[in-house]
């Protein structure tokens, strides 16, 4: 993780300094998404912009995430690089009856009773929410839902062919 961010930050003295912090997190920090990826060679570039809005005061952190996941393209079995970019707001909760009040584009970030929040498990939430259930290569061909043999396929004589005849014996 970056130096600059602290490894715990207390969220409520975040939103009332209106902090921001940018890291970066290498992929091989993030246990709990390495199953899901080919490798861990990379990083993540990340930020997060704590404030509170003034009209609605609700206090938020606004979640950016820039990265390219290796992934096992499920059709091809080839590494790819998966493109995701996050912009997410998530409005600060005390508890569960708090997430009625938030607007529409807040999503909901339960926050534990100390008000600390670890940076690294933040991302990797969203990232772990961001691979795709089955990850295929962007450009790799579908195979084809109706296979139709050639001539020359139905042409060769068949190994149970020689079985088929035995049988009629």
């Amino acid at each position: 993780m970056s130096a600059n961010v602290p490894e715990m930050l207390d969220a409520w003295r975040m939103v009332a300094a209106r902090r921001r912090f940018d890291g970066r997190i290498p992929l091989s920090a993030m246990t709990r998404l390495q199953g899901s990826l080919a490798d861990t060679e990379g990083e993540c570039v990340y930020s997060l912009q704590f404030d509170q809005d003034d009209l609605l005061k609700v206090a938020y952190v606004e979640l950016g995430i820039d990265v390219e996941l290796p992934l096992t393209c499920q059709r091809t079995l080839q590494r790819f690089l998966y493109p995701v970019q996050i912009s997410q707001r998530l409005g600060l909760i005390r508890d569960e009856d708090e997430e009625a009040a938030l607007p529409p584009d807040y999503e909901a970030l339960l926050m534990p009773e100390d008000g600390m929040l670890r940076a690294l498990d933040l991302v990797e939430d969203e990232l772990v929410l961001a691979v795709p259930v089955v990850p295929v290569a962007p450009g790799s061909e579908a195979v084809e839902a109706e296979w139709v043999p050639t001539q020359e396929e139905q042409d060769k004589a068949s190994p149970f062919a020689a079985l088929a005849a035995l049988k009629k014996q």
